[in-house]
């Protein structure tokens, strides 16, 4: 086993540790969450990684995403993730979608062989058909909720969808869910903390928030694939 992963190995053991190498997750949303989920996933011996997203790099970024510095500003997000992969494990297969997912690129990108998907995505119809898709073809789904305007990480938690409450993204989704008849479980990362102020023009964030619900959900999607 490669060193890199040596301490891995030394808590999961090798077999384990070469279901993650042969692992394909697909990450859709690079921001505070998302962002955080591919650099736990990177170090963590994932095979493959795919990452959707159409964003560049924003100043504003800087206070909590963890792949904006002042010398990423206006280069894209894929592009730079997959630069920052092959620095930390250079056998990682890296594909990248430098585009927004929607109604007409979502089959092309959600149809492959994957063996997880993370949505951490902020659009609400976007989320709906990674959902709908991923539950309607039997693949192991998270999708991340509201973080921003939050300040208590200690309050989020990986849930199933029907169990959340006061989040305003999960209160569509339930309602989405209902109205297609979809009655399949599946997790969500989720805060149990309201929303602290009314959302103007954008909305307000921290560093310790998203970044603790990316390795809280990353911790989950390892833990899920190297069940026996």
């Amino acid at each position: 086993m490669d060193k890199r992963f040596s301490r891995l190995e030394e808590l999961y053991g090798l077999d384990k540790v070469k279901k993650l190498e042969n692992s394909k997750v697909l990450v859709i949303g690079l921001g505070g969450v998302g962002g955080y989920v591919v650099e736990s996933l990177a170090r963590s011996n994932i095979g493959s990684l795919i990452l959707v997203d159409s964003d560049c790099v924003d100043i504003t970024n800087i206070n909590r995403q963890i792949i904006a510095t002042n010398d990423t500003v206006g280069k894209l997000k894929t592009e730079c993730f997959k630069e920052r992969i092959k620095s930390i494990n250079p056998e990682c297969k890296v594909t990248i979608y430098s585009e927004f997912l929607d109604e007409s690129n979502y089959l092309n990108i959600l149809n492959q062989d994957i063996d997880f998907i993370v949505d951490a995505i902020d659009s609400v119809k976007s989320k709906e058909l990674i959902i709908k898709y991923a539950l309607e073809n039997n693949i192991k789904i998270i999708s991340s909720m509201g973080t921003g305007n939050r300040e208590n990480p200690r309050d989020l938690d990986i849930m199933d969808i029907s169990k959340t409450s006061g989040d305003p993204i999960a209160k569509i989704i339930r309602k989405y869910l209902r109205d297609n008849n979809i009655n399949k479980k599946f997790k969500v990362l989720c805060s149990h903390e309201l929303p602290m102020n009314k959302i103007k023009d954008v909305i307000p964030s921290n560093s310790f928030v998203p970044s603790s619900a990316g390795l809280l959900i990353s911790s989950y999607v390892i833990k899920e694939l190297i069940k026996d």
